[in-house]
């Protein structure tokens, strides 16, 4: 059964069996992965019958492209749904994006963040005029171009104009913010919508195949306008990363109030804005992500544990929301995908993900099977193998042992 695992997450072997071995013998043997195996191969089997398959002689490029097709009919569905939404709340009729951030903000989880102040990230781009995107959107003046657009469409342009230099300078100078700097508010969604913005955004979207931006230090998601005719996929794409981003961005917010009192504060944002923090443990045989902490704290809320995090973090800063269950409360026919994020058929020691993000890149970018994508469930595979070890007692306190912002300095970046 761990063999299994190990060739659906493609591990590093001899390392995974050892890590998995030195957990087992920590918690008194529970026999975690076999039980997760064996949960992993019937939710899988049961999902195929779902779709109408048989379990015993569906091939694993059989099921692939019987996923592709169920994507591609319920990105049809959302792309009416978010058309509808825009028709009928803000009168911007068509408009698939516009849509979509009003869906976001209508979905009933929390929208709040401990994010950058607009006139700290103002004063920031003062110090580094950002002359290309100044000259692309039209301005004359550094004053004109941040007495135009927001703060975060100000520092979106310069990111996507400026390049690899500015954008290490701009960290360069997240290292001399203070928690001052800060402040609790609802994440941002925006969406530039000028001609300048649009010729602004084509090269980018060409080029990254998606048209989210986002800044966790910023509590800001932007979404870049998309081309009149996008290949089928491309809106479900979109969304299902903005509801990834968003739980990111969550996380990355809890992790900035939990260091408020570290005298580095600064770098951490550097992290937060950069990578992403980690942290250590002395029973797992690498870094744990600071997100997979926080959505293994959400899924506890209600049964407290305070202690781990007062004063600077409380209960209802550590929120984390299931993508799948979003996005069907989003569009109804997308409810198949629900707990499907960490499923996947072994083919060859290569796995056929079920994972609709992964479902989502393969149709829009039109991949056939030998070059299908399977990182989305990689990921969640791996997190939900954590998430059980976790919830025995030795490992998360030896987590939790870097919970505390006086010894949560040992961090990596992703």
């Amino acid at each position: 059964m761990t063999r299994l695992l190990s060739e659906l997450l493609q591990a590093r072997e001899p390392f995974f069996r050892q890590g998995l071995k030195r957990l087992e013998a920590a918690n008194g043997h529970p026999n975690t992965d076999i039980r997760f195996s064996t949960e992993l191969t019937q939710a899988t089997q049961s999902k195929l019958r779902e779709l109408g398959l048989d379990p015993r002689d569906t091939t694993a490029e059989e099921l692939y492209h019987v996923l592709q097709s169920r994507l591609e009919a319920d990105d049809a569905r959302l792309i009416k749904t978010l058309r509808t939404h825009a028709a009928l709340h803000i009168s911007a009729e068509g408009d698939v994006i516009a849509g979509m951030i009003h869906a976001l903000k209508e979905l009933p989880d929390s929208k709040r963040c401990f994010a950058l102040k607009a006139s700290a990230i103002r004063t920031i781009i003062k110090k580094l005029p950002p002359k290309k995107a100044m000259k692309q959107l039209g301005y004359r003046s550094l004053d004109s171009f941040l007495k135009h657009e927001t703060a975060v469409s100000a520092l979106a342009a310069a990111w996507l104009s400026e390049g690899a230099h500015w954008r290490q300078r701009l960290l360069e100078q997240y290292k001399h913010l203070q928690p001052g700097d800060f402040e609790d508010r609802n994440i941002v969604m925006v969406q530039p919508d000028s001609r300048r913005w649009r010729q602004l955004a084509a090269n980018s979207v060409e080029a990254h195949k998606h048209n989210l931006i986002s800044f966790k230090e910023l509590g800001a998601l932007v979404f870049l306008p998309l081309p009149a005719e996008v290949p089928a996929g491309t809106t479900t794409a979109s969304l299902v990363l903005a509801l990834h981003e968003l739980n990111e961005t969550r996380a990355g917010s809890t992790f900035l109030k939990l260091c408020q009192v570290r005298p580095d504060f600064g770098s951490v944002v550097q992290t937060v804005a950069s990578g992403e923090p980690h942290l250590s443990s002395r029973l797992l045989d690498q870094p744990v992500p600071w997100h997979l902490i926080q959505r293994y704290y959400a899924q506890l809320a209600h049964h407290g544990r305070e202690e781990a995090f007062e004063p600077h973090v409380q209960l209802e800063d550590i929120a984390w929301h299931p993508v799948e269950q979003a996005l069907s409360a989003v569009e109804p026919s997308f409810d198949f995908w629900r707990q499907t994020a960490h499923l996947g058929l072994l083919h060859q020691r290569q796995p056929v993900s079920l994972n609709v993000a992964d479902a989502a890149l393969n149709c829009c970018n039109k991949l056939p099977f030998e070059r299908r994508v399977a990182q989305y469930f990689k990921g969640s595979l791996w997190h939900e193998l954590m998430l059980r070890y976790l919830q025995r007692e030795p490992v998360e306190q030896s987590v939790l042992a870097e919970l505390q912002p006086q010894l949560a300095a040992e961090m990596v970046l992703a």
